[in-house]
C-alpha cells in the first residue's frame, strides 16, 4: 500500500497548565485590604473631622492596583499557554481500476432512478460517482470496453477529473456490438503492473459476455491473480433482457446474454466474488459491499506544541505591585 500523511492543525487556545491555581485568586484579590497598620489611638473620635477629600479617596488606589497585581500573579501561576494541537493521520490507500462496459446492450432500460427510467449505463455512472467519492485515499483509474478496451483515465488521486470523464461515458464510445471482457481486464492490469502497490483492485461491471478481443478472460484472470490484483465483477440487467437493448433498439434481446459463471469464475481465480444487480437498489448495495471490503487504512497520532505565555502576566502583576508599594511611600502616604 502507498502510505500519506495528512496533517490537520486544530485552532490555537489559551489553557492553563497548572489551573488549580485559581482557586487562590479571591484571597489574593483581597489580601491586599487586609494589611493593618500601626494605628493612633484616640480617647474620642469628637475632635476627628471625617473629610472625603480626592487625596482621601486616593489613599485606596495602592491596595486597589496591588489587588490587580495578585490577580495577575495568581493567573501567571496557572500558566496560561498557547496549545496547537496538531492531528497526524497516516493513510494507506489501494488502487482501484474501474472497469465498466459501454457496449450497446448497456442501454436497455431496465433500471429505475429518480423515479424515471433509465438505462444500465446511466444508473452505473451515478453509483460508480458516488463510490469514487467515498474512496478520497485511493488511486482511482477508468477503463472502457465494448469491441475494444482503452483506458479513459489512468490511474490517479485527482477523483474529480475521474469523475468528470465517468459523466461523459456513452454507449457505444468502445464499440456497440460486441464485448471484449478479457480485452479489458488486460488493459486494467498493465498499469497495474507497472506501479508500485501492495493491494491492486479491479471492479468490473457488464451486462453480457465475451464475444470479441484476443484475451481469454480467464486467462486475463489468471495473469492478474499473478500480480495480486483482485477482480471483484458485477452482472447487471433484468433476467428478461429489459427494453430497449443496443443503439436505437437494434438489438433487443429477450433474454439476458449475461455469462454468470464466467464472471463468478474470474472472481474466484483472484479471491474475490461476483455479484448480480437486477435494480437500481441491488447495484448500490453492490458497490457498499465493495467499499466495506476494501478498506483503507488510517492511523492517526496528536501532537500538541504548547507555548509557555505566564510571562506577560507575572511582569504585569509585578509592576502592579511595585507601583502599589511606590504609592503608598510616596505620593499617597499614609499616616500612622
Amino acid at each position: 500500500m502507498r502510505p500519506g500523511l495528512v496533517q490537520v492543525r486544530g485552532a490555537l487556545m489559551l489553557e492553563l497548565g497548572s489551573p488549580w491555581w485559581l482557586l487562590g485568586l479571591p484571597f489574593a484579590v483581597v489580601s491586599p485590604w487586609l494589611r493593618r497598620g500601626v494605628r493612633v489611638q484616640f480617647s474620642s473620635l469628637a475632635t476627628v473631622e471625617a473629610t472625603a477629600s480626592p487625596r482621601y479617596w486616593a489613599g485606596f488606589l495602592p491596595m486597589l492596583i496591588a489587588s490587580v497585581g495578585m490577580f495577575m500573579i495568581t493567573l501567571a501561576l496557572a500558566r496560561p499557554q498557547l496549545v496547537d494541537r496538531e492531528r497526524v493521520i497516516q493513510r494507506e490507500g489501494i488502487d482501484i481500476q474501474i472497469v465498466l462496459d459501454t457496449s450497446g446492450s448497456m442501454e436497455a432500460d431496465d433500471f429505475v432512478i429518480g423515479g424515471r427510467s433509465a438505462n444500465r449505463l446511466e444508473v452505473s455512472k451515478t453509483v460508480i460517482a458516488n463510490f469514487i467519492k467515498g474512496r478520497p485515499d485511493d488511486r482511482v483509474g477508468l477503463v472502457l470496453f465494448g469491441e475494444e478496451a482503452f483506458t479513459q483515465v489512468p490511474l490517479t488521486l485527482d477523483h474529480r477529473s475521474v469523475i468528470r470523464m465517468l459523466e461523459q461515458v456513452e454507449i457505444g464510445m468502445a464499440g456497440s456490438k460486441a464485448t471484449a471482457i478479457g480485452d479489458s481486464i488486460a488493459v486494467a492490469g498493465r498499469p497495474l503492473k507497472e506501479l508500485e502497490a501492495e493491494s491492486r483492485v479491479m471492479i468490473l461491471l457488464t451486462d453480457g459476455h465475451n464475444n470479441a478481443g484476443r484475451v481469454d478472460p480467464l486467462s486475463a484472470a489468471k495473469a492478474a491473480d499473478a500480480l495480486g490484483v483482485r477482480i471483484y465483477t458485477i452482472g447487471v440487467g433484468s433476467k428478461d433482457g429489459g427494453g430497449r437493448g443496443g443503439l436505437l433498439g437494434l438489438f433487443r434481446r429477450q433474454g439476458s446474454e449475461l455469462d454468470e459463471p464466467m464472471l463468478r469464475n474470474i472472481a474466484a481465480q483472484t479471491d474475490a466474488r461476483y455479484f448480480r444487480a437486477e435494480d437500481t437498489k441491488a447495484l448500490k448495495e453492490v458497490y457498499r459491499v465493495i467499499d466495506a471490503l476494501e478498506k483503507t487504512t488510517a492511523e492517526s497520532s496528536v501532537f500538541v506544541h504548547r507555548e509557555e505565555r505566564f510571562q506577560p502576566f507575572a511582569l504585569f502583576g509585578l509592576v502592579c505591585l511595585l507601583l502599589s508599594t511606590l504609592l503608598s511611600e510616596t505620593v499617597v502616604r499614609r499616616l500612622p
